[in-house]
């Protein structure tokens, strides 16, 4: 017994030193090809590409006048909103300037000011999910909330909310409807609690003026009803975007053990999931259907994402490690998938024990 526990630990340190290897050669690769530099050129087309976007939007809102129409202005707004939402993620994450201080001022006035969300919480946040993904206890992502992620969770469901957990992947993209205004709510709850917050004022002021700018013009120049459902689809669409392109990525992806031992190659490309579509899907997304890279290589910018997902692609398969990628309707199929399979855990405790094992 005590032979087969040491060569088992044996293997496992084998494993343990080939993958911190394959890092440092992937990021050999990487750097010799210059996949880290910065790539102004194309954050600052892409930024004036959305600003003549809004500009466009607000053209359409003032020529439209008091009409029903006005929610197609709205639905679109939502989309710029996640667009913007997008760039001060990547500025979070260094990939626009090569300062700090620069990325934390483009991130701010991003975030906050043009899409309403604190930037001091995404960071905190963030980080915290990028440092351990699918990490029980230690990764905010997979959090209990209105849907629960772990079945130790689901368990703990009781009433109308276990009923919806039982069922929490069908609900799951029609409760992001409302994610847009808990992006908003979570925000402001941050900034009012009692620890020390840089900045507090400065994006509480932000959070308001993003409010106001969007509510004031629907309420003074449309009729209260058609100025309700504007601010109404607005919210719903930016929280549907954004929940659809962040989701994808980690749901029903290996869930890491609160005191399991994994080097950061294995952690990262282990829980990621990459989703097909080049061109397209990064910018429908973000970048982030490079999922994988973007974990690897966190300030990596956006344009040269693709080129990185060949250079990890092909070095996991010669080395037999699993890597991961689909297409957007199957990712989703299996996030809605898994979500119900966790909430099978949150069963009725009137049902009968038989009746649950036969579903």
């Amino acid at each position: 017994m005590g032979l087969r526990s040491t060569q088992v630990d044996q293997r496992r340190a084998a494993q343990a030193d080939q993958f911190a290897g394959s890092y440092k050669a992937v990021a050999q690769v990487v750097r010799e090809l210059g996949l880290l530099r910065r790539a102004r050129w194309f954050y600052g087309l892409l930024f004036g590409g959305l600003c003549l976007a809004l500009a466009g939007t607000v053209a359409g809102f003032v020529l439209l006048g008091d009409s029903w129409w006005q929610l197609l202005i709205a639905a679109t707004l939502g989309v710029i909103c996640t667009q913007f939402a997008f760039l001060a993620h990547e500025a979070s994450h260094r990939q626009i300037f090569s300062g700090g201080p620069a990325n934390d001022r483009a991130g701010r006035l991003l975030g906050t000011l043009l899409v309403g969300i604190s930037y001091s919480w995404w960071m905190g946040k963030h980080t915290r999910h990028h440092a351990n993904p699918n990490r029980v206890g230690k990764d905010p992502d997979i959090e209990i909330d209105t849907i629960s992620f772990l079945a130790e969770d689901a368990a703990t469901r009781r009433g109308l909310l276990a009923a919806l957990t039982r069922r929490q992947g069908y609900a799951f993209f029609p409760l992001l409807m409302l994610e847009g205004i808990n992006l908003h709510v979570s925000s402001i709850r941050f900034l009012a609690g009692r620890r020390r917050i840089t900045g507090r004022w400065v994006e509480l002021g932000l959070i308001a003026a993003h409010l106001a700018l969007i509510a004031t013009p629907a309420f003074v120049f449309l009729s209260p009803g058609i100025a309700g459902a504007f601010c109404g689809v607005q919210l719903a669409v930016f929280g549907v975007y954004m929940g659809a392109s962040f989701a994808p990525n980690h749901k029903g992806m290996p869930i890491v053990g609160a005191d399991e031992k994994l080097d950061f190659f294995t952690k990262q490309v282990r829980t990621s999931r990459n989703i097909r579509g080049r061109f397209w899907a990064s910018a429908l997304m973000g970048g982030l259907n490079y999922q994988v890279e973007h974990h690897l290589f966190p300030s990596m910018p956006r344009p040269h994402l693709a080129k990185a997902r060949s250079i990890v692609r092909d070095y996991c398969r010669s080395r037999g490690i699993p890597y991961t990628e689909t297409s957007l309707p199957r990712s989703y199929a299996i996030v809605i998938a898994y979500l119900n399979e966790v909430g099978l855990a949150a069963r009725d405790p009137f049902e009968c024990p038989m009746l649950a094992l036969r579903r």
